[in-house]
């Protein structure tokens, strides 16, 4: 701030405004099992997908999100037959800056996963065509909603 009052000149008041930031994504690891191959699959199996996110500060103002996605699909005739499985551990590292300690978390867990995903969807896609499979299109996930499901649960385990 100048001795007017106004903010310096190119700065548009933004130096202080929060930022996140994706540093580099990446696999952290992947498996894809195909007990069923080849088999052609007339209808659409049954899907069951698992997701777990976890965050942890690296240096500074650097973290890492790493978002947990498990795929696994049933045969549809309703047998426990596995048709194929897919787990990947798709990765963030995310500076962030100006954003307050209090909400830190909330930003690593629901904006971290929002921005990965539709990268780690993309992997799994490819990864359930290569074997084989009829492609997999992954709906989108609702972070915020998992995340004060999660925050919700916290809580009632520090209540009881």
């Amino acid at each position: 701030m100048s001795s007017t009052g106004a903010p310096p000149p190119g700065d548009n008041g933004q130096a202080n405004a929060p930022r996140v930031q994706i540093v580099t994504q990446y696999v952290k690891d992947l498996s894809f099992e195909n007990p069923g191959a080849p088999t052609q699959l007339t209808t659409r199996p049954n899907i069951e997908l698992g997701v777990d996110l976890s965050a942890r500060q690296m240096e500074g103002q650097l973290f890492e999100v790493i978002m947990k996605l498990t795929v696994n699909a049933k045969a549809p005739d309703g047998s426990d037959k596995s048709v194929f499985l897919v787990e990947l551990s798709y990765a963030g590292l995310f500076q962030i800056q100006n954003v307050p300690q209090d909400v830190i978390q909330q930003v690593l867990l629901v904006d971290g996963p929002h921005l990965l995903f539709p990268y780690a969807r993309r992997v799994i896609s490819d990864v359930v065509r290569d074997g084989g499979m009829p492609p997999l299109m992954i709906e989108p996930i609702d972070f915020l909603g998992l995340y004060r499901s999660r925050a919700a649960q916290m809580q009632q385990s520090g209540n009881a």
